[in-house]
């Protein structure tokens, strides 16, 4: 049992407790200063054996401070909610209790079960830090009496007076790994090596050519090779001429990049590379991030993977490439062993985006931070709520943002901006529920699809800017599938993107206007369907199918029997499209199929499909000697989908000694036309080409024998 305590903030919610009282679990009164005059009351609850929930995320940190110095420990740690800005501050403020007691019951919402965890280890304190001299030393000589520091400079700067860390020259050749597990390889780029260079002065002494400067790096334009330096250099060996340096490598627990343009130039790097550029606010930061870095963290396993699922090759062909292309953080790379592709993971790299299973079309790549199952719990609550707090046959809009900083920061400053300065912006609307996940991309087609079709009257998608472009162009990809499919069907398009992408700073009152018109729009429409009977499965497939059958089954534009949707490329759903001229019906494609999509018959030539169970992985295509398959992104009938249909079938070619069927005509009469006139395959030899292959045998050995 728990405790909720709501606070209307000084009177500036329109809140009425006879309605709290009635549908909200554990709620005694509306407070009005809970953390002012009534702070009293909510240190008494504390002393009670009930989990607390504070509606109020303003004075958040003011109640963590009081719940540790309390005696008596808490039975769980406190759970906070916004529901200020997130509805009781706006324009519809009055109409918005369903939608509070929306936010109030995901609060009260067991967690999810916890995920396994990758471990990381940086305790050894090795940074190494690249880029401009200049820029490297400043860092270098702030840092290392916290970090084990190796200085690699890529120019030539006068070095530090004191040798209070390792300095190298070079270039970076290659930089992998992840925090506390980075493997850098670089090659020397001048003959002095500056960490066994004691700075005495010889070398620059001796150089006739006085390309030699306080950098202790050789001008190559100006020296004629006569090595006076190296005998200069003596027993301390620093000064070695090559053709061509060896390349050296090291292993470190972090990377800090100064270089304008960043080695690793992508979305999202790994943990432990700091690449802050010119920006001196960020490198002021990253500064206490590294230090905040030092010692062991887990961070949760946020993927499963199912390999026997998996479209990702077969007999040496790719198929699906869709979680490798769509990884920002390229944690997903291609295995190919016995001529079967599977795709390995890298947890360390992993940072939960999950856009990999949202883009994986078979489901073999799973999100488990959490499920599908345990983000439709959160769906029915808010639905659930909605029907029992209002008399009005209100169905919710549903806002999906990131939970980080991001998300809910863009949805508080509409809220709050909406209080404060009412002609101006509207807040968010009544019906329209803020619904955090880890990140917006780990949703997709089956969650959407099976959102509404339990209740949800529209889907938005906030995407705030932090994420990676290709992760917006997927969403966008898979909302234009679904709505392919429902506008197909005779529905109106419920599932659009607010993006955020172009707006950079959150003070910009342009920027907020441009969030609250956006919400504005978001009218209030009536359930898509009926609310149905299935409950969502961890499979994707399976919540995927459930979900358009019942479309189907409500769809005021029925489909007759022979009837498609045509879909975008890149939909997971869909068919195949074989040219009977072409097909020898030598069943390759069969062979590749992971999914049993394609089936032969067991006795005579025919190639069927279950359209059901193709994911248009392109396997079949690529697999075609003939390139005779071309996938066929569509939505066919519930029949049709779930009936084996044939696609080509041929009159069987019989063994001319057993009469056993073996091949097709078709497939005998082209075999022939290819090789039959070479020499190799003339008289008996071409006799046998029309053998099966027992009877081949056979009349070799028999020849063999005369």
């Amino acid at each position: 049992m728990s405790k909720t305590l709501v606070c209307n903030c000084n009177y500036t919610m329109p809140l009425e407790e006879s309605f709290f009282k009635k549908h909200i679990s554990g709620h005694s009164k509306i407070y009005d200063g809970l953390c002012r005059k009534e702070i009293g009351q909510f240190i008494q609850v504390m002393d009670s054996d009930e989990e607390i929930i504070v509606a109020c995320t303003q004075e958040k940190e003011l109640f963590h401070a009081l719940s540790t110095q309390v005696e008596k420990p808490l039975i769980a740690p406190i759970r906070f909610i916004n529901i200020r800005e997130m509805g009781g501050w706006g324009k519809d403020a009055k109409a918005a209790q369903p939608k509070i007691a929306s936010l109030l019951a995901l609060a009260n919402l067991p967690d999810p079960d916890p995920l396994p965890t990758v471990s990381y280890d940086s305790t050894q304190a090795r940074l190494l830090i690249i880029g401009p001299g200049s820029e490297v030393f400043q860092y270098a000589q702030q840092l290392y009496q916290d970090v084990s520091v190796t200085a690699m400079v890529s120019d030539s700067t006068p070095l530090p007076l004191r040798k209070n860390f390792v300095v190298m020259n070079g270039a970076i050749e290659q930089l992998t790994g992840y925090l506390g597990q980075w493997q850098a390889q670089w090659r020397a780029s001048n003959p002095i090596q500056l960490d066994l260079c004691t700075q005495c002065g010889s070398c620059i002494e001796a150089c006739p050519e006085q390309a030699i400067d306080l950098s202790f790096q050789i001008d190559m334009t100006r020296c004629d090779s006569n090595q006076s330096c190296v005998k200069a250099c003596g027993a301390i060996g620093a000064i070695q001429f090559h053709e061509q340096f060896p390349l050296m490598d090291g292993e470190f627990d972090f990377v800090l990049d100064l270089n304008k343009q960043p080695y690793l130039d992508i979305p999202e790097p790994p943990k432990g590379y700091f690449a802050p550029g010119s920006d001196d606010r960020k490198r002021a930061l990253m500064v206490q991030q590294i230090l905040n870095s030092i010692g062991e963290f887990e961070k949760p396993r946020f993927f499963a993977y199912q390999e026997k699922l998996c479209a990702h090759g077969r007999n040496g062909q790719v198929g699906c490439n869709a979680c490798i292309e769509i990884c920002s953080t390229k944690a997903i790379s291609s295995v190919f062993e016995g001529g079967k592709g599977r795709v390995s993971v890298n947890p360390h790299l992993c940072m939960g985006c999950g856009g990999c299973a949202t883009a994986c079309p078979s489901g073999a790549m799973t999100y488990v931070n959490p499920n599908v199952p345990y983000l439709s719990t959160k769906v029915k609550t808010i639905v659930d709520t909605f029907a029992k707090t209002t008399n009005e046959k209100l169905s919710p809009t549903i806002i999906l943002h990131s939970g980080g900083e991001g998300g809910n920061a863009w949805l508080e400053a509409v809220g709050r901006l909406a209080r404060l300065l009412p002609k101006q912006y509207a807040g968010i609307p009544a019906h329209a529920v803020p619904m955090a996940v880890h990140h917006i991309a780990s949703t997709g087609l089956d969650l959407w699809l099976g959102m509404l079709t339990h209740g949800v009257s529209e889907i938005v998608l906030m995407a705030t800017g932090e994420e990676s472009p290709q992760y917006v162009e997927m969403l966008k990809g898979q909302i234009k599938i679904a709505s392919e499919i429902l506008v197909g069907l005779g529905f109106t398009a419920r599932i659009r993107l607010i993006e955020m992408g172009h707006l950079q700073d959150i003070d910009n009152a342009t920027n907020i206007q441009f969030l609250d018109q956006a919400l504005q729009d978001l009218a209030p429409q009536p359930p898509l369907t009926p609310i149905a009977s299935f409950s969502y499965a961890k499979e994707k497939r399976q919540t995927l199918e459930m979900a358009i059958e019942h479309l189907m089954l409500h769809a005021p534009l029925p489909l007759e029997e022979a009837q498609s949707i045509p879909l975008s490329k890149g939909a997971l759903i869909g068919g195949i499209d074989v040219n009977t001229e072409s097909c020898t019906l030598c069943m390759s494609c069969v062979s590749a199929c992971p999914e049993g999509a394609l089936l032969d018959h067991l006795e005579y030539p025919q190639l069927d499909l279950l359209e059901k169970n193709c994911v248009q992985c392109g396997l079949c295509s690529a697999t075609c000697p003939e390139s005779a398959i071309t996938l066929q992104p569509r939505l066919s009938t519930i029949s049709q989908r779930k009936t084996r249909n044939t696609l080509n079938e041929a009159k069987p070619f019989h063994c001319i000694k057993c009469a056993k069927p073996f091949a097709t005509d078709k497939m005998m009469q082209t075999m022939l036309l290819k090789i039959g006139s070479h020499p190799a395959f003339a008289g008996a030899a071409q006799n046998r080409l029309k053998m099966c292959s027992d009877c081949r045998v056979i009349d070799m050995m028999q020849q063999q024998d005369i």
